[in-house]
């Protein structure tokens, strides 16, 4: 006997499970593996979050089952921080809400706004969650394409109208996973249009928001007027406050969606432990020192990888937000080929960039997920492998 849908059985295996599987193997036997393949932050939960954690953890009050959209307290901080980040008003009740981290708010929302063979326009290359979320909802995926010379922004007259048709749901994502692209608020007010033309909702998947650099600050999509009656943000305290495992985020924007995803989420789940939204809280309260100190260390580790990377002759460009880099694969290599000659060569895992859709052909992702000593050894070793082809290949 055979158990599993057909949707779980037709979904391939999520692509970072796949990396650990290998690394583990690796490691096993005796290869020091270095990891810049999944996005994950190294750098440890600031030290108040962890206190106030501690504290609401030891009051037998917070032991129980959490209001479905999520405490009082969360919501109102989520909303504090969107006034003085954004100057955007929101009611906590009805415009915002808990999520456990935003992974499962976005595959949640695609479930309570689609119905079986509807369409959801995706970004390729993209969070290949998008693609499977879809799919499990039993959607269509329809990508749309990003590229280089557009500067990772979606062109809609390249959108063929029949999938703008099928359409119910528009996803974003900025700054965006894999590119690290970034956009200013030209990029939202025409997707705002483009949504209300073709009376679709959009979802913008915020996770990177505060994770940026050289004065850069990412806008909402939120900040564009009338941008209520259409959209919804999704944000997490993942990579902002290096919060990964806590599993706490947030959606916010229209009511209705808001509406539709609350019903889907307090049928499937029962929001999160009381005392990590409080944490939470205190993370979205607090000053943002923390943060900024983060994406400092970040910086630094950019630019060892970047001028890593040049002295390879791989020129990627400077990413403005993410903690990642995406570089173009050498010349005479797919993406899988050349990131699994490093992982073979160099004990190094990067992603190629095919794990985020068919666009991401001829590019492999970087994550700089681990301390600037680790990117130079990562790099020493490329370097030596790169030396050695030009000696011994063809």
């Amino acid at each position: 006997m055979e158990f599993g849908s057909r949707q779980v059985k037709s979904l391939p295996p999520y692509l970072f499970s796949i990396f650990h599987e290998k690394k583990k193997k690796l490691k096993q036997q005796g290869i020091d593996v270095i990891d810049l393949g999944i996005g994950a932050p190294d750098l440890p939960a600031p030290s108040f979050i962890i206190d106030r954690l501690t504290v609401e953890a030891a009051n037998p009050d917070n032991h129980k089952y959490a209001p479905y959209g999520g405490c009082e307290e969360f919501k109102q901080a989520v909303a504090s921080f969107y006034k003085k980040h954004y100057d955007v008003d929101l009611d906590p009740e009805t415009e915002v809400l808990a999520l456990i981290g935003s992974k499962e708010g976005i595959a949640h929302l695609i479930r309570a706004v689609i119905d079986p063979g509807d369409g959801v326009l995706i970004p390729d290359p993209g969070y290949p969650v998008y693609q499977s979320a879809v799919h499990l909802a039993y959607g269509t995926a329809l990508p749309y394409p990003l590229d280089r010379q557009n500067g990772y922004v979606p062109d809609y007259q390249l959108l063929v109208e029949e999938d703008v048709e099928k359409a119910k749901l528009l996803i974003l994502n900025y700054p965006g996973n894999p590119t690290g692209a970034t956009v200013e608020m030209e990029t939202f007010e025409k997707a705002v249009a483009f949504a209300k033309q073709h009376k679709l909702c959009v979802a913008h998947d915020a996770a990177y928001d505060l994770v940026t650099f050289s004065g850069y600050k990412a806008p909402s999509i939120l900040q564009i007027p009338g941008a209520k009656e259409t959209a919804v943000e999704f944000g997490s305290l993942s990579k902002s406050f290096n919060m990964t495992g806590w599993r706490i985020g947030y959606a916010v924007g229209n009511k209705e969606l808001i509406q539709a995803l609350a019903v889907m989420k307090s049928n499937t789940d029962t929001s999160q432990f009381l005392p990590i939204q409080k944490a939470g809280a205190a993370a979205l309260n607090s000053d943002f020192s923390t943060v900024k100190e983060n994406n400092r260390i970040y910086e630094k580790r950019m630019d060892r990888m970047l001028t890593g990377l040049s002295e390879m002759d791989i020129h990627a460009d400077r990413p403005r937000g993410t903690f990642f880099i995406w570089a173009p694969v050498p010349k005479g290599y797919t993406s899988q080929g050349y990131v699994e000659k490093v992982l073979d060569e160099a004990g190094v895992i990067l992603t190629p960039g095919t794990a985020f859709g068919k666009k991401g052909e001829g590019y492999f992702r970087i994550s700089l997920s681990v301390p600037e000593e680790r990117l130079q050894e990562a790099v020493n070793r490329m370097k030596i492998m790169k030396a050695g082809e030009h000696s011994n290949g063809p």
